[in-house]
């Protein structure tokens, strides 16, 4: 049976792997909301039946989906994809669902954050969120493996990590009034030391603008492999987010080293 830890990951020499590392497999939450998906979701429901078979071709896929919707997903999506019967508030597992930490041999183990809908009552998305609360548990019981309940409010795309000890993050998330500021920059720096084994912490000042979540950095930037960041770009000096992708470029030079620059990452 899975455990719930009292220890904390580094010292049980376990680290967060790079976001371009392999993986045994991708969740998805089935979605529904109406007030975030429009027309009853079935929009939504159909690109995420392509998305699910695309990923399907190339790694195990589990989607969620809460009694209500279950039998619609199980219609829908295709034969190779799993779907599994589960609560929850809104479709982002990528934030509400746990962080994976490895070690040398090759164990794997979750980190459960605390998940407040991007804000809770202070400028928060929605609520309730009590379900989206107990999704990482939830799968991190369905996988086997076992679970650390990390003291820090945080979501999976507030986080980007290199692998090797460094990871990238924005003040204005992660150090909200609605997160974490109480703690205090040094201390949430430690908690994350000791949740996803890192040594490093680089804190861009800001997201992007518009960014309902309070400035995730997975829209702004990305390790895409130990050392080098692509950063999202514009060079239209009108555009809202000119200031800010800069304001990343220079930070990012300054603590990893390199930034691959637009021309060398066409689409």
């Amino acid at each position: 049976m899975p455990r719930t830890l009292s220890t904390k990951p580094k010292q049980d020499g376990f680290r967060a792997p790079g976001e371009f590392e392999p993986k045994s497999g991708c969740w998805l939450i089935w979605p529904e909301r109406p007030d975030t998906w429009r027309l009853g979701a079935k929009p939504a429901q159909k690109l995420f039946v392509d998305v699910a078979a695309a990923i399907a071709q190339s790694e195990p896929v589990t989607v969620a989906a809460s009694a209500r919707q279950w039998q619609n997903a199980r219609a829908r999506l295709p034969g190779n994809v799993r779907v599994v019967e589960m609560s929850t508030n809104d479709s982002w597992l990528r934030d509400s669902g746990p962080n994976f930490v490895i070690n040398d041999q090759g164990d794997v183990r979750g980190v459960d954050w605390i998940f407040n809908a991007y804000g809770g009552f202070d400028g928060g998305l929605y609520s309730p969120w009590d379900l989206d609360d107990l999704a990482a548990q939830k799968v991190l019981e369905i996988e086997n493996m076992d679970r650390y309940r990390a003291p820090l409010i945080a979501e999976g795309g507030g986080l980007q990590c290199d692998g090797q000890g460094t990871l990238i993050t924005t003040e204005q998330c992660l150090l909200n009034r609605n997160r974490n500021a109480h703690l205090g920059k040094a201390e949430v720096e430690r908690r994350l030391g000791d949740y996803l084994g890192v040594d490093t912490v680089v804190w861009l000042p800001r997201g992007l603008a518009f960014d309902e979540t309070d400035g995730h950095v997975d829209d702004l930037c990305c390790f895409v492999r130990p050392g080098v960041v692509v950063l999202s770009w514009t060079d239209n000096r009108d555009d809202p987010q000119y200031e800010i992708v800069r304001e990343a470029e220079e930070v990012v030079d300054m603590a990893v080293g390199l930034v691959e620059r637009k021309a060398s990452w066409q689409p």
